[in-house]
């Protein structure tokens, strides 16, 4: 019974998290936005006294119940395990702790955060990692299959699904997705819960806490035969079948050795008050009936193959065609004569970051790099800094959208406060930057012809068009009112200029107010 309950809220608390991240219409985030803030480290990065002091005595009454049911990375494993080792009558053994390795890599990663270095320290925090995955392997997948459906809609004169671009955001930050889901997935079909019991930092400091935890996983020496079911069944491999001790400490309650155990001999119960267990007696099932019933879980695995080797072959399949298709690069054509040349990203002095993100040391100190808000960005806007001390943290630019006034998604999904909410009202007298205008790009230089693009479109109307040149009156050039200016990159992105625009945005390392 309490692995069914597990698996129940482990899918539901896995599938809420995963569509955050594949979501573009930004329905989601009004729903199911409090999971991602319910994770341990962006409850702590944000303060959340509530969310860190309800997980950490969950973990004290129940054990590591956030590891088995609200992490994603951990579900994630628990997947690839069971596709793994489905069939096999053995895929586990105990191991003994790695208790010096965890240490290790726990005090590495709290002085990285010390540092305010947090983006380098995600690359072993669950949640990140996770949000890194569905955001650069998954999202590409989803998007493409709603172009099937917006493609199938089309044809049938309904404009129920429209079709999204799928396109590479950042190079070094796919690749990181993709070596963290190879090696997470080869330790989490090799061993279970590898990665969980020795290098996550979260899993180490629950793990510590849950030997405290009223409620653990007993086995009753009296009973046991050592069948060794439990052991080899054990994803976390912490059950000792010869000593009779289950490591507390790495126990996630998966709840496998209770379904798998004959004799009556395992029980999630609570201590007493002299360190042993309260057992419930009076078992109604006998032996005969358990094993009959582990007989008929067993007929029903056998009747059941799984080809291993198809799945495999469709999945890496799937993850090379994934990636070559994202790494090609597209060919616009306009009218089917002329390329159309790309813009490329100017070379800017200071990044422009998210409005709501205040400064770049708040941000570098908060950010987890779990890339939610830039997946959630309706504008294209956002995508990951390649900058090694702000790796993977959001930045903006302008290629393929400016950020609207009006949109304020990403402050409001942001689970660890790197974001923080801010209202339309408080975004518009938000200076994140200012335009800066580039004279020898402009169309007025380089054809003596009038543009006048960046001030139609500028919002907020920091941008006038004075006369070049007494002379000629008629042919005006940009003039840039940085007191007015909010770095929206509206300019950048209305500039026809190729393929570096003749004006683009600077941002400001602290945000001001106008």
């Amino acid at each position: 019974m309490l692995r069914k309950i597990r698996i129940i809220l482990a899918l539901v608390f896995f599938l809420g998290v995963t569509l955050l991240f594949l979501d573009f219409t930004g329905t989601a985030r009004h729903w199911l936005g409090w999971m991602a803030k319910a994770q341990f480290l962006p409850a702590v990065l944000a303060l959340n006294a509530v969310a860190v002091i309800a997980l950490v005595v969950i973990t004290l009454i129940f054990g590591r119940i956030y590891c088995s049911v609200v992490c994603p990375l951990g579900v994630m494993q628990d997947i690839i395990a069971h596709i793994g080792h489905r069939g096999k009558k053995h895929p586990y053994h105990y191991s003994r702790e790695k208790a010096v390795l965890r240490w290790i890599l726990l005090l590495v990663f709290v002085v990285l955060l010390v540092l305010g270095l947090v983006s380098i320290a995600s690359l072993i925090a669950p949640y990140s990692s996770y949000g890194r995955i569905a955001t650069n392997l998954l999202q590409p997948l989803w998007l493409w299959g709603n172009n099937v459906l917006a493609f199938l809609a089309e044809r049938a004169d309904s404009y129920a699904f429209y079709s999204k671009d799928v396109w590479l955001r950042s190079l070094p930050t796919f690749m990181i997705a993709l070596i963290s889901f190879v090696v997470i997935g080869i330790l989490a079909w090799r061993g279970g819960r590898t990665y969980c019991n020795t290098i996550c930092p979260v899993g180490t400091v629950l793990g510590y806490l849950s030997r405290l935890s009223w409620f653990m996983v007993y086995l009753d020496k009296s009973k046991c035969k050592h069948c060794g079911k439990c052991e080899s069944h054990c994803k976390s491999s912490c059950i000792d079948v010869k000593s009779g001790r289950v490591d507390h400490s790495r126990c996630v309650l998966c709840g496998n050795c209770l379904d798998y155990c004959r004799f009556d001999a395992l029980h999630y119960a609570h201590r007493r008050p002299g360190g042993g267990s309260s057992t419930p007696e009076g078992n109604s099932r006998t032996g005969q009936e358990q094993q009959g019933a582990s007989s008929s879980r067993n007929v029903t695995a056998s009747e059941h193959p799984v080809d291993q080797e198809r799945r495999s072959f469709l999945i890496g399949a799937g993850l090379v065609t994934a990636t070559a298709a994202l790494a090609q690069p597209k060919k616009k054509l306009d009218g089917g004569l002329a390329k159309i040349e790309e813009k490329e990203v100017p070379k800017r002095v200071t990044p422009v970051i998210p409005p709501g993100a205040l400064s770049m040391e708040h941000l570098s100190k908060h950010c987890t790099a779990c890339q939610l808000c830039i997946a959630e960005c309706p504008n294209d806007v956002l995508r990951p800094s390649t900058d090694l001390m702000h790796l993977m943290t959001p930045e903006m630019s302008f290629e393929r959208g400016a950020c609207r006034p009006e949109c304020t998604r990403c402050s409001s999904v942001c689970p660890t406060g790197a974001i923080k909410p801010i209202s339309r009202a408080e975004k518009s007298s938000t200076q994140i930057g200012h335009a800066v205008w580039i004279a020898r790009n402009c169309i007025v230089e380089t054809d003596h012809k009038e543009c006048g693009n960046c001030a139609r479109h500028c919002p907020s109307q920091a941008i006038e068009m004075i006369a070049m040149d007494p002379n000629y009156p008629d042919l005006k050039i940009p003039a840039v009112n940085e007191a007015r200016c909010i770095g929206c990159g509206m300019c950048e992105y209305v500039c026809p200029v190729r393929p570096l625009s003749a004006i683009h945005v600077e941002g400001h390392e602290v945000h001001r107010k106008i």
